[in-house]
């Protein structure tokens, strides 16, 4: 019996850790698999060893009152890995427990691969020096990565970027508008606050604020905010006071026929400038942060850009009003822009094109595919 041991910490990890299942299986239905996860990585046949929402903390708050628990569920995953004795172990971003796992069990002598690199390249690059020993093998999710680490000594693999199988260019527009009784003239907008709840409370306000100036500018106005559902009722209770009433989307399916339906997009960095960039949604991107993290940011990030259009691209494809700039006035001009300058909206969709066809891994496989055939390759050498 082959059995892979996954370890996957957040929703995220989640999505990736089931879809690297259905892959692997597929090219070899005997294979079987135990660990962490979540939902979906359960639904493929792993019976996790505790519920993954308790390895879903972030922020020093959150983490420092259940460091005992933390570390009680750390040991109790090292003994089930020694206990079990896998072909193979995987784990899945989450660092701050996933690493530590990787370095508790390298006595074990049992393969390890690594999926989504840390971004030391982003900032706190002498992070890397704790990593030497710490995997066999590191899946990488932007094509920059491989050679970063090789830099240091450390074999990594670019496998592509899931968001090419997130369905975020399946959307139906036509759809959306129907379910939610919006007219067939209306100009909708998505805005994307981020998924955590102080993102959602620092961003929720400057984004009303940016509607009672956009507004009146643009007739029809029809705001659209997608959201996780840990944020779902801090959303709906920040945006009763808007000036226009938003249509908030909780479902997968449903924020991609947002998606489709948008003339554009106003969103927080991360992950979600490439679901819009998918989809062919022109966006502005911002952030905000407390101005003492921001203080110390500014030390410690050696990136150029916030958004990963941006730094896959290597020039600003998009606009970033990041901190300071992230203002009402500066934030409801720009997105007007992008609502009536088709020039501007179509540069960036052509833009995007180049960014996607760099997330795509050799061989013409899917991301998972590629990850799939990187483990396969790790237990053949075992």
């Amino acid at each position: 019996m082959t059995l892979i041991y996954l370890i996957a910490g957040e929703a995220s990890g989640d999505v990736l850790g089931a879809r690297l299942m259905a892959a692997l299986a597929a090219r070899h239905p005997d294979l079987h698999f135990a660990g962490v996860g979540g939902e979906l990585m359960e639904a493929r046949g792993l019976h996790s060893l505790f519920p993954m929402r308790e390895l879903a903390l972030m922020g020093l708050l959150e983490v420092l009152p259940n460091i005992r628990r933390l570390s009680a569920r750390l040991r109790q995953t090292v003994a089930d890995i020694a206990a079990r004795r896998p072909d193979v172990v995987v784990t899945i971003d989450s660092p701050g427990f996933t690493l530590r796992v990787l370095r508790a069990i390298r006595p074990l002598g049992i393969p390890r691969a690594h999926y989504v690199a840390p971004q030391v390249w982003a900032w706190r690059e002498s992070r890397v020096k704790k990593f030497p020993g710490l995997w066999e093998t590191l899946l990488c999710l932007l094509p920059f990565e491989p050679a970063f680490f090789a830099k240091h000594g450390l074999p990594a693999r670019f496998v592509g970027h899931p968001v090419l199988e997130s369905g975020a260019d399946t959307g139906d527009a036509a759809r959306f508008r129907a379910r939610h009784a919006i007219a067939a003239d209306a100009r909708i907008v998505t805005l994307m606050p981020g998924s955590r709840r102080t993102e959602v409370a620092r961003l929720l306000p400057v984004l009303g604020e940016t509607l009672v100036r956009l507004a009146p500018r643009i007739p029809g106005l029809v705001p659209v905010v997608p959201v996780a559902a840990p944020v779902a009722e801090a959303v709906l209770a920040g945006t009763r006071a808007w000036p226009v009433r938003p249509v908030v989307v909780t479902e997968i399916e449903d924020k991609h026929d947002a998606f489709a339906a948008s003339e554009a997009a106003l969103t927080k960095s991360g992950t979600s400038t490439l679901e819009l960039a998918l989809a062919g949604v022109p966006m502005l991107v911002t952030y905000r942060v407390n101005p003492i993290t921001a203080a110390i940011a500014r030390r410690l990030v050696k990136v150029r850009y916030a958004a990963l259009v941006n730094l896959l691209a290597d020039r600003e494809v998009v606009p970033e009003l990041i901190q300071q700039a992230c203002t009402p006035d500066r934030l409801a001009a720009t997105l007007e822009t992008l609502l009536t300058d088709r020039d501007a909206a179509n540069a960036q969709r052509a833009a995007f094109r180049a960014v996607l066809d760099s997330l795509r891994p050799p061989g013409g496989q899917s991301p998972s595919d590629a990850a799939a055939a990187a483990i396969l390759a790790l237990l053949d050498q075992a």
